[in-house]
Parts: structure tokens; sequence; C-alpha cells
């Protein structure tokens, strides 16, 4: 751990800080049909959308409806993805000239991975779609599924700030200002910028260059798996040459970023210098993905008159950051403990960042890397610099727990605002028992109807990853898939099923997840994760719209103080513990104990 490392976080979280306020503001503004900037351009676009499609603007939805039309457009959207991933050989924008996807499990897994904004990825992006699958199916997804996430958080704000009210806005209505309005915007300049720095945004055929030396590989087989000969000895090819794939990267590398998606256009993700190629744009992208969440406090603050509860919400997601960043970053920099204690390269050196830094880019180094890893995994992005599979156990168990803490610091776009409101209404119930009075929170009573949905949606999520892991790691097509026994191999499973149940689509690693059995797995995880989560919170929403507003009185809990910051930290960090501690201990904990004890597997 070095001072510069200490130094690039810190800044990286100034940088959060200083964007929250202005953006808050700027999302606040356009989800309550108020003036901007943009309006001169974006207004006479927006009735042209709604004329066509023949939606009333001036329609409030109930709670119900407002459900059911994101339930649709998803289900549509889905298909319509399916449907161009098995047909793309006869679309345009393919000069690679790349078949159907198939088999039928991958596609659909996809289509279900980019509807749910997680972007889990069971396939080489570079080798698998065509330019226009990447642009006009996963790339669309990206600003769908973030602009479906943003609405439904600013649905459970409108329910809080509304009062004895039947409605939460109107669905197409959110999700056309915030395309236009919030995502489009950004990303036209953002992909601009990515673009002057290298990253890049062509439709090109993929080149194929000589390589000054050749060199050996070991010959792989249509299985995938290594082929050896007779007498168990290798079979080696010779390589001449390399293909050097390439394709419109920046437009969607903004996106996946900005909207917290995490696919990536090449399966190296944001390890792949076309689409991270420096430090700089590192440091863009990991702001990129905090950005819409930090502001997302603000505007809950504006919109419900609670500037101070905003920045109270802000402040826990900070503390739970800067406590995972420092448990990832002290693993890494500390070493594999199994190295003699005289090798380099675990030493900070003049040209030798020192620490674990296998499966990492040495352009971004242990700090950044563990950076990346916790921010991704605080917010349901799961776009990656480094592996996972390669960290220390405790430093890979970092975005794990994050995930399992259902990604509530700053979290994915709207899903880490609807997620911590969720906690939030558990904490003021929570703080009303200790009072025994009825709990309040910015002025409504928080009532059995709103426990009971928040603790549906609190329980749901576990359920489904600790079921599907147990059943993975019993059942010979589960453990068929591990390339590592014992916990790090459980780790493995676990960390599949906590970002597909989380939606954020990151993968541990090592783990061979193209089967009929993980693709239809985690597809159902992932749908569940998202939509079955969604709708108890949108009934959370529902019920307090229609509740009177309660002054505040001397046994009000108030949730402006630290004190409160202090509960709502305690209550997610519980939650997370007493759910999942059994499963990290069998996995990351256990590793790292038999990694200290000089064991492995």
């Amino acid at each position: 751990m070095t001072i510069n490392g200490w130094l690039q976080i810190f800044v990286f979280l100034a940088l959060i800080l200083a964007v929250t306020k202005p953006l808050g503001i700027f999302m606040a503004r356009v989800f309550e049909g108020e003036r901007t900037f943009l309006d001169p351009l974006l207004r006479p676009v927006e009735r042209f959308i709604y004329r066509i499609t023949g939606v009333d603007d001036k329609h409030e939805m109930r709670w119900t409806e407002y459900a059911i039309a994101m339930l649709l457009f998803s289900a549509v959207s889905m298909l319509v993805l399916y449907l161009i991933e098995r047909v793309q050989y006869w679309l345009p924008f393919n000069p690679q000239h790349f078949a159907g996807v198939t088999p039928e499990h991958l596609a659909f897994n996809t289509a279900a991975s980019f509807t749910t904004n997680t972007n889990w990825q069971a396939y080489s992006g570079e080798t698998t779609m065509s330019y226009f699958t990447q642009m006009a199916g996963l790339a669309f997804h990206n600003f769908t599924s973030a602009a479906t996430g943003i609405v439904l958080a600013i649905a459970f704000i409108r329910g809080i700030a509304r009062r004895q009210m039947q409605t939460l806005g109107n669905f197409w209505v959110d999700f056309t200002r915030c395309c236009l309005w919030v995502l489009l915007p950004f990303c036209v300049v953002g992909a601009l910028f990515l673009v002057s720095q290298g990253v890049v945004q062509n439709l090109k055929p993929y080149d194929t260059v000589k390589l000054v030396e050749p060199q050996q590989v070991q010959r792989v087989g249509a299985d995938g798996k290594p082929v050896v000969d007779a007498n168990g000895k290798p079979v080696m090819d010779t390589v001449t040459t390399q293909t050097i794939a390439q394709g419109p990267v920046a437009s969607q590398e903004v996106i996946k970023e900005f909207g917290t998606n995490g696919g990536g256009f090449f399966n190296a993700n944001s390890a792949h210098p076309f689409e991270n190629p420096s430090p700089l744009t590192n440091l863009f992208e990991l702001f990129c993905i905090f950005a819409i969440g930090a502001g997302l406090t603000y505007t809950l603050g504006r919109m419900t008159g609670s500037i101070a509860h905003g920045w109270a919400v802000w402040s826990a997601m900070a503390i739970l950051f800067l406590c995972g960043v420092t448990v990832a970053y002290w693993a890494e920099a500390r070493g594999n403990p199994l190295y003699p204690s005289g090798v380099e390269q675990q030493h900070v050196m003049h040209a030798q960042p020192g620490g674990n830094m296998e499966g990492k880019e040495v352009r971004f180094g242990i700090a950044n890397s563990a950076l990346f890893a916790t921010v991704t995994t605080d917010a349901s992005c799961g776009a990656i610099n480094g592996w996972h599979d390669s960290f220390t156990p405790l430093g890979g168990m970092v975005p794990m727990v994050n995930i399992m803490l259902s990604e509530v610091i700053f979290g994915g776009v709207g899903s880490g605002m609807y997620g911590i409101l969720v906690y939030i209404v558990l904490a003021v119930f929570i703080a009303g028992l200790m009072v025994g009075r009825t709990p309040e929170y910015l002025g409504k009573k928080i009532e059995a109807y709103d426990v009971k949905m928040a603790m549906l949606v609190s329980l749901v999520f576990p359920l489904i990853i600790l079921t599907l892991t147990g059943i993975s790691s019993v059942k010979g097509f589960g453990t068929s898939g591990i390339t590592n026994p014992g916990p790090h191999g459980l780790s493995q499973i676990l960390y599949a099923f906590v970002s597909s149940a989380g939606n954020n689509g990151s993968a541990f690693g090592g783990l061979t997840i193209n089967t009929l059995w993980y693709d239809a797995a985690t597809a159902f995880t992932m749908l569940l994760g998202r939509f079955f989560m969604i709708i108890p919170m949108l009934g959370i929403a529902g019920s307090l719209a229609q509740k009177k507003y309660v002054p505040p009185s001397l046994g009000t809990f108030p949730v402006t103080t630290p004190l409160f910051t202090f509960l709502l930290i305690s209550v997610i960090l519980i939650l997370g513990a007493l759910t999942f501690f059994p499963a990290l201990s069998l996995g990351p904990i256990l590793e790292h104990l038999l990694l200290y004890a000089g064991k492995t597997f």
C-alpha cells in the first residue's frame, strides 16, 4: 500500500462528491418536468416520440400499472434481442460473417442478461457477436435497462414525496426523459472523449497481422480442452499471425460504465487496451460507474424536501465504499504468503508495483485494480480491469460481499437507490421498535405492509443464491465446471449466482459457464433478481404515496443525523453477514486461513 495508491482512491472519491449535487439537481429537474438547458433541443424530440407511439404524457399510473408497463417493455425487448442474436448472420454489419448465436440456451441467457442490466457474458464478444448485434442489440439494452432502473428509483422517491396520491408518474414519460436528457447527452460526449484517448470506434473488418516472432501454443480441441498425444504430451501448433479485433467499441464502452451495465465488447472487458487504454480512461470509467448512483442521493433529498437526508444516505454509502476498498487494497498489496519473502515481485520497487499482480494489468497496478473491483461491485456494473479469480482470498471476497449487500453502495443506476431505500425502511422500522413508537420516515408512517414487502425483497435475494449454489456444489453438472477444487471452487460457484441475482454480471473467473445448467440457472436467477424484487419495491412506493403526512414530533427518529447513518450501515451489514457468512466461511475465509497455514488445493 502506497501513498500514491491512496491518493488515487481519494481523488476518485472527491470527483464523485463533486458531481453529486449538480447531477442530482439536474435529474430532479428532468423528472419533475422543470426546464433544463437541454429543453430547446430535446423537447421537440420528446413530443415527436409521444406522438408516434401514442403515449399520453399527462396520464399518471398507479404502481401496478407502472410495474406492468415496465414488465411488458422488458419482455418484448428481451424477445427482440433473442431474435437478433439467432439471425445475426443475415443481418447487416457483420463483416466477420458470424453465424447466429448458438446454442439456444446461450442466446436466451444473453438476452436475459442484457434485459436485466446484468450483462453476464458466457461468450467472447469479439468472436460471437456481429457489429449489428453489439450496437442494435446489446448497446441498445445498455441504454434501456439502465433507464428502467433509474425511473424505478424515481418512482420510489415520488412515493415518499407524495401525499395521499394513488399514482407514481408515467413509466413511458420517465423512460423517455431518462434516455433523452440523462443518458444520451453524456454518452455522446463520453464516447468522443474515449475515442480521443485511443478507444477504438469503427466498422472495419478485423485485421490480420504477421507476428514478429512465431509462437508455439498448445492445440485446443473442439470441446475447448487442450489436446495431448498418446504419450500425454501437449500437441503444439506454430502461430505466425494474429487477428486484431475491433469495431464500434467507444460508443458501447461509455454506456457500459455510465449505465452500470458491464458487458464488454471484448472478452477481456476493461482490461483490454482497446476498451481502457490508460490510467486516465480508467479513472473516467470509474467516475462513470458511480456518477448516477451518487447523484440520485441528492435527487432523493431534493424531491423529498430533505437535502440533509440525501447527504446522510450518501455518507453511509461512502463509508461502506471506503471499508471495502481498504480491505481489497490491503489484501492485494500484501501479496501471496506462499511465495518466499525474498521474491522481488512481492515488494514495491522503482519498476515493480509489488503485491499480488497476478491477473492484473501493469498499466493499472494494485491500487487501481482493487479500486475498480470494489467500484464495479458496489454498483451493479460488473465491468472488470483485472481477473477477480486471481485476487487473494480476502481481496476476492470484497467484490463478492459488495454484491451480497445488494449493491447499495452507490449502486447501479437506480437499483442502488431503490435497494437502499428498502434498507432505510427496515432501519426506520427497527428504530421505531427501539423507542416503542410507530416508525416514521420523512413524514410517512411505516406500517406492516411496508415492512412485509421490504422483507420479501431482502429474503428473495439470498434464497435464490444459496439454493442454486447448494445444488451446483453437490451435483456433477455444477461441479464439472469449476477449475479449482476446495474452497476456491465453492467461491467460483457462489460468485456466479451472487453476480447473477445481484444483476452485476462480473465473473469470478475459472468457472465453465457456457453449459445448459449454468446458462439456464443464471438466466433464471437474473430474471428473478431483477423483476421479482422490483415488484415488492413498487408496492412499497405505492403504499407510501397514499399515506398522509405526519408532522415530526419529539419521538420521531431523525433520518438526517450521523446516528441514522450508523444505523443504516449496521442494518446493511448485519443482514448481509447473517445471511451469507456461513457460505463465506466455507469459501474465501477458509481459503485465506489455509493460505496462511501454508496449504493450498
